[in-house]
C-alpha cells in the first residue's frame, strides 16, 4: 500500500510540473480602450485615414472621431465634455479651451478658402465679386466658424460684400449645399474641395491667401487616455500624418 501511495503522489507531481510548462496557452488579449477625439470637421477625410492607421498598431483600441464646426467642439470642451484630443481649425478656437485647459498645442497644417460651384459653374462665378452679383445664391459658413471668420477676411480683402442665403455651423454643411444644387456657390477650404472631387467646380482667387488657417492640435489636461492622446498627436504631427493631410489637400504647417 505504501508502494502504491508513493507512486501515486509521484504522478501527481509529475502531472503538476507539466501543467506549469504548458506552453499552448491561449495569449492575454489587449484590454479594450476608446480614444476620443475632437476634430474640425475638414479634417474628416484626413483624420479618418489616419484613425485607422493608429488603430491597426494599436491593438484593443477604439478611436471615436467627433467631427464638427471648432467653435461648437471648443464649446463642447470648456462645457465639460470628455475628449483626448483637440484639433481645431483656427487658434482662436484653441485659445479659448487653452484659457480653461492650459494645454500645449501645436499646429500641424494650414488650409484656405475656395469657391465651389455645382459641376460646370452654371452661374459663371469667375471670383469673389460673383458671389455679390444678383440672382447668385451663396451659402457661407456662420461667422463664429473658422471658414466664416476666414470669409469675412476674404471679402474685406476684396472689397466685396457678400449676402448669403444661409450660414453654416461648419464647412462640410455648405460643402452639401452646393452638391445638392441648393445654391450657386459657397465658400470652403481646398480640402473639402479636394474630397468633393468632380461632385463641385472650384474656383480658385487671391483673396484667399488673405485668411490662410492655420490649424493646431493638442492633448487635453483632463484627457481619460492621455499616453494615448499624445501617441495620436505625435501621428500627426509626423510623416504618417504629413502625407495624409497632404492628399488630402492640407498645407504644411
Amino acid at each position: 500500500m505504501r508502494a502504491l501511495a508513493a507512486a501515486l503522489a509521484a504522478a501527481a507531481l509529475a502531472l503538476a510540473g507539466c501543467g506549469g510548462s504548458d506552453t499552448g496557452a491561449a495569449p492575454q488579449q489587449a484590454q479594450p480602450r476608446t480614444l476620443t477625439v475632437f476634430a474640425a470637421a475638414s479634417l474628416t477625410e484626413a483624420f479618418t485615414a489616419l484613425e485607422k492607421q493608429f488603430e491597426s498598431t494599436h491593438a484593443g483600441v477604439d478611436v471615436k472621431l467627433n467631427f464638427a464646426g471648432s467653435s461648437a467642439l471648443a464649446q463642447q470642451i470648456t462645457n465639460g465634455a470628455a475628449a483626448d484630443v483637440f484639433a481645431s481649425a483656427d487658434e482662436g478656437n484653441m485659445e479659448k479651451v487653452q484659457a480653461q485647459q492650459a494645454s500645449p498645442a501645436s499646429v500641424f497644417a494650414t488650409n484656405k478658402l475656395v469657391i465651389v460651384t455645382p459641376p460646370g459653374n452654371p452661374a459663371k462665378v469667375s471670383g469673389l465679386a460673383d458671389l455679390a452679383r444678383g440672382g447668385v445664391t451663396v451659402v457661407l459658413c456662420a461667422p463664429q466658424v473658422p471658414c466664416g471668420s476666414a470669409a469675412q477676411k476674404v471679402e474685406r480683402a476684396a472689397g466685396v460684400d457678400v449676402k448669403p442665403a444661409s450660414e453654416e455651423q461648419d464647412v462640410k454643411a455648405v460643402l452639401t449645399k452646393v452638391r445638392a444644387g441648393e445654391a450657386d456657390a459657397g465658400l470652403v477650404y481646398v480640402s473639402d474641395a479636394e474630397a468633393a472631387g468632380a461632385d463641385v467646380t472650384a474656383v480658385r482667387f487671391p483673396e484667399a491667401d488673405k485668411a490662410v488657417n492655420k490649424y493646431p492640435i493638442t492633448v487635453l489636461t483632463d484627457a481619460p487616455q492621455a499616453a494615448l492622446a499624445q501617441e495620436f498627436v505625435d501621428l500627426v504631427l509626423g510623416a504618417q500624418g504629413k502625407a495624409a493631410l497632404a492628399q488630402a489637400g492640407f498645407g504644411a504647417a
